[in-house]
């Protein structure tokens, strides 16, 4: 058995794709039709930055959704489609909407253009809003929703065992941080991120991407896909809009997804997008999976005509 996992927001460099963009038609395809749904060129803010530009939420989102989309498509060209379809996907955040076109639920061309307008919204509401997220390593989840309680932050992510994400306000942020401290954490690192995602912060970017989703049509998955917000496979058109809505205010539930798939019998994961962070977090869930990058060029080719099996 085998599972698809996307790549979420953080792990964009500049570069990242133009191994791709050069080699293979597929992939020089689906940058192209992002270039040409938003208006302008995403592909040369990949390859050529500025980075500080790159990581602005609002492209940040799309040009990490793109590659992850043009690393799938060149994954099914060169194993031939032996892999596909697979038997689950799932995607961290962001990575939902790469995991539910990838399991053909919905158009590239919508998600590319939903993405974006999620990351404006997302931008939008920071502003309003300000606030910031704060990775715990290291501590239970008990000591860690006492320190939500004492400070007001919320839980944004449950990545894996004594990883857990929060989300609140500068000050309440800072005070959990040495709270954390005091409570033993290892760590207690500031995200590099502009706002308080997956947290109450974002119910206004919440609202108007519901605005947007409603325009958007959505299909059956051929490949069932784990949703972030219920760490279990989405059942139906309005269920995929329900979820995706919730999504951008509510707890990522990553450690609750893998754990669900994993007792389906998945043992082997092809992770799609830039960086190696769902490798990482998966070393902390089960030991035993195994999770291979198909971030680059020589990632893929050396699946091979093998394919997955």
């Amino acid at each position: 058995m085998v599972g698809y996992l996307f790549a979420g927001q953080g792990s964009h460099y500049v570069g990242m794709g133009k191994d791709l963009y050069d080699t293979y038609p597929v992939a020089r395809l689906v940058f192209d039709r992002a270039d040409m749904t938003l208006g302008f060129s995403l592909s040369q803010l990949c390859f050529q930055g500025p980075l500080a530009e790159l990581t602005k939420t609002n492209n940040a989102q799309p040009a990490i959704f793109t590659l992850s989309i043009a690393c799938w498509e060149v994954f099914k060209s060169v194993t031939k489609n032996k892999a596909i379809p697979g038997d689950y996907a799932a995607g961290l955040s962001l990575g939902e909407y790469s995991a539910l076109v990838a399991a053909e639920a919905m158009r590239f061309e919508d998600a590319v253009y939903l993405v974006r307008r999620r990351g404006e919204f997302m931008e939008e509401e920071s502003v309003k809003n300000p606030g910031m997220m704060l990775s715990i390593i290291g501590l239970d989840l008990s000591h860690v929703r006492e320190i939500c309680g004492q400070t007001k932050t919320e839980i944004a992510n449950l990545n894996c065992p004594g990883q857990v994400v929060i989300s609140g306000s500068m000050v309440d942020i800072s005070r959990a941080q040495k709270l954390a401290q005091e409570y033993g954490a290892k760590m207690a690192v500031l995200l590099d991120v502009s706002g308080a995602f997956h947290s109450s912060f974002m119910r206004g970017a919440a609202v108007k991407l519901a605005a947007q989703i409603a325009k958007t049509n959505f299909v059956q998955p051929k490949i069932p896909v784990v949703s972030n917000v219920t760490a279990k496979p989405v059942n139906s058109e309005e269920e995929i809009r329900d979820n995706l809505i919730k999504q951008v205010y509510s707890s990522v539930l990553w450690e609750d997804s893998i754990n669900f798939i994993l007792l389906q019998g998945v043992r082997k994961f092809f992770e799609f997008g830039p960086g190696n962070v769902l490798k990482g977090l998966m070393r902390r869930i089960n030991r035993e999976a195994e999770v291979v990058n198909m971030g680059k060029k020589g990632d893929i080719e050396s699946v091979g005509s093998a394919g997955s099996k």
